[in-house]
């Protein structure tokens, strides 16, 4: 086994190793999520954690780590007669992105259950974690299913098997801690509330730092033993600490004064639900104990609140994360400061007082969350031309000679479902209709592989002819593999929403484009929310330009909208060869995902030979290879041309108007996708 990196040799990141040190002294806390940018530290800090948990002591044999001194009395390998226990290290257990349902909380073996009645159970990752550390690598990226089960027995401190009438049930408390890279997608709110913490983590922009974390790395690459042995001084001292916290928290007192302070903040933050209140009270309790009082004082509860509210206040993925510390200061004085608050003890994350810069209490707002300007999206810095000067023509309908200056967007609005017609086998997600693990019952197969979804009524059809020859005697029904039948479910699926906007010259008067921005942003919400990879083309002057791959974060999609400059021609060809392009690439590298094309325009063509013509086939190449596509049609004013929707006709889809796109007329809109499909 290799040498883990030490917790105490991580410099700086302090509010990343101050909220895994206090769901370590209390893991009623909840977890914590870790969200940053990609080396930064958070699997090599989760990992280090394990080293400087206590020993756990077990029952021997016992496949689901139960205590001795007071076993599970539901233990599947129970009941557990009284013996001495065993110790062990703490684990870590890693759930894997790609993992399956019962790789997670185990499988039954149905064939047995029918034919034996007994529960022969093997146990799943929740299992092993228990009474230690579920660490979830990019969990914004689990599907949400496997996201559910993992959180709700995390709550409720136990794992439960349903197969068809046949129920397992086992202790699952551990310290679960996610992280992930928002560029990738966000969370549901639902699933960042199930968090107790979270922390933005980033790499520091100071020289000296990050010379010292260059220097400590390559020391531990060279020799990670003889680096582990330099800071085991440090290391045990801080394993000490998180002991005497776990002694000394039963003790810690949690005042009248402190807890109206907690409500106080939680309801001028507006946080939906109770969880906050009750992970802001154990968290307060926690720094109490971390700092060694038996009293809580307004600066844990202040501290508190920024570990633990940050992620609760966001409604969509549009929201800026982080408090206002000026109001939560305002709203603490208002509380009234509980009795006994001196202010003087601050958490300190590490507990060795080393030299890695990382002494402070951590905690403080988590970056960008004050208003600091966010680092530019990957492709946009020195890409984007300079802003028009005042005075650049924009009246409207005016086709504009130059560029003009990014304008901001409408209001978003909630959309009707787009959807993609058929039968998909993609994804997981919320839009377009699909065969998938999870939905309603639809029928019954012969399964390929590990049974996982049991058909009962199917399997109990195919193995009934064959009792007699079987020699069947008593009341049980023989059955055998090939009597199994896996039970066949439709759901939903997520699809590539791709969006092929038009930014020229006939779309930059400015009210026109914040509308079309309004409403491109509120179909990114509606992608956001059904679990759609989003990508975004943009065409304007004499070329088509990928603005934004395909990806998972509506977040960077928003951003690079904003930021979208407008003037010139109209390349209305370009624009959708590159989305084909796109596409094309796509069905390479994941071939069960169906594309959505959403092009916005108002179907004007402008500039080169037959710029009509050649947007016409453009559009027929799309239609050929079966794209499903909507055109929403920009056009304004008593006089329309309808080249929208010609150009929907080419596609094969359909077009809708901006004001359609909230209307219940949008509601047949996939029928009259797939009808105007077979017409062309």
């Amino acid at each position: 086994m290799s040498t883990p990196y030490p917790f105490t040799a991580i410099v700086g990141q302090d509010d990343l190793r101050l909220g895994l040190l206090l769901n370590a002294v209390s893991p009623a806390v909840g977890g914590v999520l870790v969200r940053g940018e990609k080396g930064t530290a958070k699997s090599t800090a989760v990992r280090a954690l394990a080293a400087l948990m206590p020993e756990v002591p077990v029952v021997p044999g016992c496949r689901f780590s139960c205590d001795p001194a007071s076993p599970d009395p539901a233990c599947p390998d129970g009941p557990h007669a009284e013996a001495a226990g065993v110790s062990r290290p703490a684990r870590t257990v890693e759930l894997p992105v790609g993992a399956s349902e019962d790789r997670l909380v185990g499988a039954l073996d149905i064939e047995r259950a029918l034919s034996e009645g007994v529960k022969a159970f093997e146990p799943g990752l929740l299992a092993d974690a228990h009474r230690g550390i579920l660490y979830v690598d990019e969990v914004n990226l689990l599907h949400d299913h496997l996201v559910d089960l993992l959180l709700d027995a995390a709550a409720m401190g136990a794992s439960y098997v349903e197969r068809e009438g046949v129920s397992v049930r086992h202790a699952a408390r551990f310290l679960l801690v996610g992280t992930m890279n928002p560029e990738e997608g966000e969370l549901r709110p639902q699933l960042l509330d199930r968090f107790g913490l979270t922390v933005e983590v980033s790499a520091s922009r100071d020289t000296d730092e990050r010379v010292e974390v260059v220097r400590r790395r390559l020391a531990y690459d060279d020799a990670p033993e003889g680096f582990a042995a330099r800071w085991a001084e440090e290391e045990g001292a801080l394993r000490e600490r998180i002991a005497a916290a776990r002694v000394l928290l039963p003790r810690v007192v949690l005042s009248d004064g402190v807890l109206r302070q907690i409500a106080a903040t939680c309801a001028a933050f507006e946080v939906d639900g109770m969880r906050a209140d009750i992970v802001m009270a154990r968290t307060a309790t926690a720094l109490a104990a971390w700092a060694g009082r038996e009293e809580v004082t307004a600066d844990d509860v202040r501290q508190a609140a920024l570990l633990a509210l940050p992620h609760r206040r966001r409604r969509n993925p549009f929201d800026a994360p982080g408090l206002d510390e000026d109001k939560l200061d305002q709203t603490l004085d208002e509380a009234g400061p509980p009795e006994n608050s001196d202010g003087d003890d601050q958490p300190d994350p590490d507990g060795g007082g080393d030299d890695d810069g990382g002494g402070g209490g951590g905690g403080g707002v988590p970056p960008q969350a004050d208003g600091e300007d966010r680092t530019p999206p990957q492709g946009s810095e020195g890409d984007s031309p300079s802003p028009a000067p005042e005075g650049a023509p924009d009246a409207p309908g005016r086709p504009a000679g130059g560029e003009q200056q990014p304008v901001a967007s409408a209001e978003p609005f909630r959309t009707k479902m787009l959807s993609v017609p058929g039968l998909g086998e993609g994804a997981a997600g919320r839009r377009s209709r699909a065969r998938t693990e999870h939905g309603r019952t639809t029928g019954a197969r012969r399964p390929e592989g590990a049974l996982t979804k049991l058909h009962l009524a199917a399997t109990v059809q195919a193995a009934a002819p064959h009792q007699r020859a079987r020699g069947r005697a008593g009341r049980g029904l023989v059955v055998r593999r090939d009597d199994l039948r896996q039970a066949t479910r439709e759901g939903r699926e997520g699809n590539l929403v791709l969006f092929v906007v038009d930014a020229s010259g006939s779309m930059a008067a400015r009210q026109r484009m914040s509308a079309v921005k309004g409403a491109v942003l509120s179909l990114l919400l509606d992608a956001y929310q059904r679990r759609d990879k989003v990508g975004l083309v943009t065409f304007r002057g004499k070329e088509a330009e990928v603005a934004l791959p395909p990806t998972s974060s509506v977040d960077a999609a928003a951003a690079r909208l904003e930021s979208l400059p407008t003037g010139g021609r109209t390349p209305l060809a370009a624009g959708l060869l590159k989305a084909h392009d796109v596409l094309r690439v796509e069905r390479l590298r994941d071939p069960s995902r169906r594309p959505l094309l959403v092009v916005v325009t108002d179907g004007r063509a402008t500039g080169g030979p037959e710029p009509v013509a050649l947007a016409g086939r453009a559009g027929r190449l799309h239609r050929s290879e079966g794209t499903a596509s909507v055109v929403v049609d920009c056009e304004s004013g008593y006089v329309r041309l309808g080249l929208a929707g010609e150009l929907a006709r080419e596609l094969g889809g359909t077009a809708v108007t901006l004001d359609e796109l909230r209307a219940d007329s949008i509601a047949g809109l996939v029928k009259d996708v797939t009808a105007a499909g077979r017409a062309a």
